[in-house]
């Protein structure tokens, strides 16, 4: 299988740009805003929540940072307009912080405090390695001010649990996930058992601290590891939600929605929908796979 992965990845990276929105169209919105603002709609109304994603990061120029924060607040007034049941994700080199840390910083903190003005939620986005403590260092920053900002950690990552350990002390709101970025081993797990093995660990030491967790994951392992926890810590369903992808595993989905429990979906949309497909499925081979069946209908 993991021979077969690397070709479809292989082969998605050198397709035209029509045909990788073959592969895009299943798991991104749309283009638009309103592409956005209509498939949070019908989540809704399925009784999903949602989480919106401009998609874009590592702009290059202050213009382009500060157009994404002005794109970023229009969405939370969207939703607002709109009365979604949605929050924000945000990815800090979107705003910025591959240019200035500090101007990264003010541009996250206007998006928060409009946030908050609209009574809504802004989740931070991780990214890769080499800016993982810039971005627990704006996220650090920003919640001694604000109570409506949470954050993403990632369970392969061998330094996650003492980061847990570390954002505990804090009240944190957290998406946990297992992590997507290609990482070098020495500072990431690349065994499938031990990740789910110190995803749960994480996951027992955020309930167990009290703090509110995202479930990131379509793992149905992970999915059951979960359900199990929240079984024996007889949680309440204001403690958690589960988390996924727009367009991945609905089945799963609908089935952790019909079991009662909170989900949300990750919907991103936006122009940089090309360089995101091809950014996931490089990294991801599993998902390449999975999208591929579903389009070929190679079951």
């Amino acid at each position: 299988m993991e021979a077969v992965n690397s070709v479809i990845v292989n082969f998605v990276k050198i397709l035209p740009k029509s045909v990788v929105h073959l592969f895009s169209k299943k798991y991104i919105a749309g283009e638009k805003l309103e592409d956005g603002i209509r498939v949070v709609k019908e989540l809704n109304a399925r009784g999903i929540i949602a989480t919106m994603d401009v998609l874009g990061e590592s702009v290059q120029t202050i213009d382009d940072a500060i157009s994404a924060k002005k794109g970023a607040i229009q969405v939370l007034e969207a939703i607002n307009e709109h009365e979604l049941n949605s929050n924000l994700s945000i990815k800090p080199t979107q705003l910025g912080l591959l240019i200035d840390a500090e101007f990264c910083y003010n541009q996250l903190k206007e998006i928060v405090q409009r946030a908050k003005e609209l009574n809504n939620f802004v989740r931070i986005d991780m990214e890769d390695s080499s800016v993982t403590d810039a971005i627990f260092n704006l996220f650090g920053r920003l919640k001694e001010e604000y109570s409506n900002v949470g954050i993403v950690v990632q369970a392969y990552l061998k330094r996650n649990i003492a980061d847990v350990d570390r954002l505990n002390k804090n009240g944190t709101n957290y998406r946990l996930c297992k992590g997507i970025y290609v990482e070098p081993e020495e500072i990431a797990f690349k065994n499938r058992d031990k990740i789910r093995e110190k995803f749960l660990e994480a996951l027992e030491l955020m309930l167990d601290n009290g703090n509110y967790v995202g479930i990131a994951t379509h793992d149905d392992p992970l999915v059951e590891g979960a359900y199990k926890m929240i079984e024996e810590k007889n949680l309440s369903k204001d403690k958690y939600e589960f988390q996924m992808l727009y367009g991945v595993k609905d089945s799963l989905r609908d089935k952790i929605n019909s079991d009662g429990h909170k989900i949300r979906v990750y919907v991103p949309f936006g122009e940089h929908w090309h360089a995101y497909s091809i950014r996931r499925l490089q990294e991801n081979p599993a998902l390449a796979w999975y999208i591929t069946k579903s389009i070929f209908s190679l079951n």
